[in-house]
């Protein structure tokens, strides 16, 4: 994945790697704040559909980390959202949240709670802005505190996130 300067600043001696348009690019906009971007070939509303519906997310969620074995969507404000995984070496992975705002194709805010961290949670917006038939997906992930944003970066989430993006993308191209 490719990481700007920010994300690397804690890092001492680390180099930024060269950004393409089929990488995530990760950066930290605040001491509470984690950005990610990443442009796909293909229109809003097709990223968008991938992004909500159960059987498409389930296709993509968990990368090449493991396997989905549950996705609950209940895509209105209000409404809440459950992904599980069991990622390779058996253990399980769930996050969930509750939808504060949704305009279709465009934008979705969420909380966002790691369940084994109930005491720690989010604000997500994600970010749907269509230009010449390519979508541009901003996630940025505002956290109580540094510590739980630092947490999240040091999580291992880039590998993580750089793999669901990489099947996300496969996805939204064969659905145009």
């Amino acid at each position: 994945m490719s990481v700007t300067e920010n994300v690397m600043t804690d890092k001492p001696g680390a180099n930024k790697p060269a950004a393409n348009k089929h990488s995530a690019v990760v950066t930290l906009p605040s001491d509470t704040q984690v950005q990610i971007t990443r442009e796909f070939a293909a229109s809003a509303d097709l990223v968008y559909r991938a992004w909500t519906t159960p059987e498409l997310i389930k296709r993509w969620w968990a990368g090449d980390q493991g396997e989905v074995v549950s996705i609950e969507v209940d895509l209105r404000v209000g409404g809440t959202w459950r992904y599980v995984m069991t990622a390779h070496g058996g253990f399980e992975v769930a996050f969930h949240g509750e939808y504060r705002e949704i305009v279709p194709n465009a934008r979705l805010v969420h909380t966002d709670v790691f369940e084994p961290m109930p005491d720690h949670p989010a604000l997500t917006t994600v970010s749907f802005t269509e230009a010449d038939g390519r979508t541009t997906v901003t996630l940025l992930t505002d956290h109580l505190t540094k510590e739980d944003r630092d947490a999240h970066v040091e999580s291992g989430m880039e590998t993580g996130v750089q793999s669901s993006l990489d099947h996300l993308e496969e996805i939204v191209l064969a659905l145009a």
